[in-house]
């Protein structure tokens, strides 16, 4: 086995695939990069080289192992997430329990065939953006050793970065699983509150705290995302997607993403940061993107609430036993932040509350003009030295972009978005309502591709995006038809303009008010197909468009060209019998424009 084996899921495949490689082989070679350097500031503790390999050979004799969705795939677990075996200590050392059991999550991906490392470094309890507050060292980018790594996540970060994990999971309550990635060149996808169980991990602030996931390739994140997703009644903050939540019917077409304007951009004197960014812009633009400029004041006031506010004494809550027993056993900088929640009452907390509910209003009406918001992961990066003279400033400024996301209940995806003149990473990140990650990295894999070479499969979803249903319209529904505000009030896109497979008719209907046509198969015709357009629409929408058919045609399915099915309009056999057969005419329009000329 080669040592400099790429470990990004896609090329795992390929090499388990050809044989060139099994699980084992693999994980002796992560196993030899970790004895070639000191396991601190990285990781915590790492899971015995034999028992991973055991695990690995395990999986081999599996007969259904290799269908496995990660199939042999190593990862790293961030220390305030719970791994059977090994001690969950958040970075404290005083606070080290034995848990009996893996978080959900973890299992969950163990049982897709994922093999853990080990526990990874961490601000203390997760409380920090900087990846400094550690007893065990502060992890530095792998860009450049004088640069802090982003946290609080950062062990999780730096292992992927580094090729000593194929992914990560880290946490994410105010930027913890985005800044990291944005400081090491890597995908950073924050979930939706509650779509990953937290059963099993170290809270932060439990109303807020989400799983985050660090890979090389937005693919991947998708991989590792799908197969952790679920819900888990062991969390009372688990819960599943609800019929068009996760609807995202801009993928398929033309998108409008959201820019603050250049009075509400900070870069904290980062100019290079800046012209990167407002290149994002141009490349989100050329993905086919209109700019909107939005007001960015309503989300950074929520982001501010959190700063600012008594979602602190969450964190209090979390560790209260603890803290009264052993706080002189916390980094002072940790301890000093959560000693902070005594200052604040439950009237506090019910008036940061109603501001919040007010910021979340109107936030929606900012969302009404946008399907996405586009902005810097962080306005900038900072030194080692920069953060231990002014810890609080400038951690505080870091989550500038972030903060806000979990409280307004968005989903994000952190992607890198070129370099320095240095060499120092920059990101940006792709915001969007609840339940819209897969939307998300779908777009955040073109955005990624279109800058770099980004190994492994393309995440197209554009052809039938996330929550939606394909609908081929053939007649009155058609762009430009006196029907088709049935779909775009109902927020269908438009995908494409194809034609059926060979074997179906069409016919015009007689006595209808608006004009129609009707689609029907026919087993025993060799027809070239009848031009159509594909639709997608939110599927909380298609029941009341299937309501408004009426008879003589019902909705069903059609055979596209492509092979691929999709629902239709069909016809009821009776109507036929009195109908004008305009096959000939190969479509709707084309008989419509016939018609005229001929009258």
């Amino acid at each position: 086995m080669h040592r400099e084996i790429e470990l990004d899921l896609g090329s795992l495949r390929e090499l388990y695939k050809s044989g060139a490689a099994t699980p084992a082989d693999v994980v002796a070679a992560v196993y030899d990069r970790l004895a070639a350097q000191p396991l601190a500031p990285v990781w915590i503790s790492v899971v015995p080289r034999e028992k991973a390999l055991s695990r690995a050979r395990k999986l081999e004799r599996n007969p259904v192992g290799p269908v496995l969705p990660l199939y042999g795939i190593p990862f790293a677990i961030d220390d305030n997430i719970d791994l059977a075996g090994l001690p969950t200590t958040a970075a404290c050392p005083a606070y080290a329990y034995a848990p009996a059991r893996s978080a959900t999550v973890v299992q969950s991906l163990v049982d897709a065939g994922a093999i853990p490392v080990g526990k990874t470094n961490m601000d203390q309890f997760a409380t920090g953006l900087a990846g400094t507050r550690s007893p065990h060292g502060a992890c530095s980018s792998v860009f450049d050793a004088a640069y802090i790594s982003g946290g609080s996540s950062s062990g999780s970060a730096v292992a992927v970065a580094s090729g000593l994990a194929s992914f990560a999971l880290g946490t994410d309550t105010a930027g913890s699983g985005r800044v990291p990635a944005a400081f090491n060149g890597l995908v950073g996808l924050k979930p939706t509150r509650g779509a990953l169980s937290a059963h099993g991990v170290v809270p932060g602030c439990r109303t807020l705290d989400c799983i985050s996931i660090f890979s090389l390739t937005c693919d991947d994140a998708h991989t590792v995302w799908t197969a952790a997703r679920g819900f888990d009644a062991d969390d009372g903050f688990s819960r599943t997607p609800r019929p068009g939540d996760e609807a995202a019917p801009w993928l398929a077409g033309a998108f409008s993403f959201g820019v603050p304007p250049s009075s509400q951009l900070e870069f904290f004197g980062d100019d290079a940061a800046a012209a990167l960014y407002a290149q994002a812009v141009e490349r989100m633009e050329a993905l086919g993107g209109r700019r909107i400029e939005i007001d960015f004041s309503t989300f950074r006031a929520a982001g501010d609430l959190f700063s600012s506010g008594p979602w602190v004494a969450e964190r209090y809550a979390a560790i209260r036993q603890f803290m009264e027993l052993h706080a002189c056993r916390m980094d002072p900088v940790v301890r000093a932040i959560i000693e902070g929640a005594r200052r604040y009452s439950a009237v506090d907390a019910f008036t940061a509350e109603y501001q919040l509910r007010d910021l979340r209003r109107a936030a929606e009406t900012q969302w009404e003009s946008m399907d996405v918001l586009l902005l810097p992961t962080t306005g900038t990066i900072y030194t080692h030295e920069a953060v231990a003279a002014a810890p609080v400033p400038l951690d505080t400024n870091l989550g500038y972009y972030t903060r806000f996301v979990n409280l307004l209940d968005l989903a994000a995806v952190a992607v890198p978005a070129g370099a320095r003149a240095n060499g120092l990473p920059f990101g940006v990140s792709l915001i969007a309502p609840a339940f819209s990650e897969e939307a998300l990295l779908s777009l955040a894999d073109r955005f990624h591709r279109a800058q770099t070479l980004v190994p492994g499969d393309v995440l197209d979803l554009a052809a039938c995006p996330p929550g939606c249903i394909a609908v081929a319209v053939a007649g009155a529904h058609l762009s430009g038809q006196p029907l088709n505000h049935e779909l775009t009030d109902r927020r269908a896109q438009l995908v494409k303009t194809c034609r059926t497979a060979p074997g179906y008719r069409l016919y015009a209907l007689e006595g209808a008010q608006t004009p129609k046509p009707a689609l029907v198969r026919d087993r025993h015709f060799d027809g070239r197909g009848i031009e159509v357009e594909v639709w997608v629409m939110p599927e909380d929408q298609f029941g009341s468009f299937a309501a408004g058919v009426s008879a003589p045609l019902g909705i069903g399915n059609a055979v596209l060209d492509d092979g691929s099915t999709v629902k239709s309009f069909i016809c009821e056999p009776c109507a036929i019998a009195g109908a004008t057969e305009i096959t000939r005419f190969g479509g709707w329009r084309h008989y419509l424009s016939q018609a005229l000329t001929t009258r």
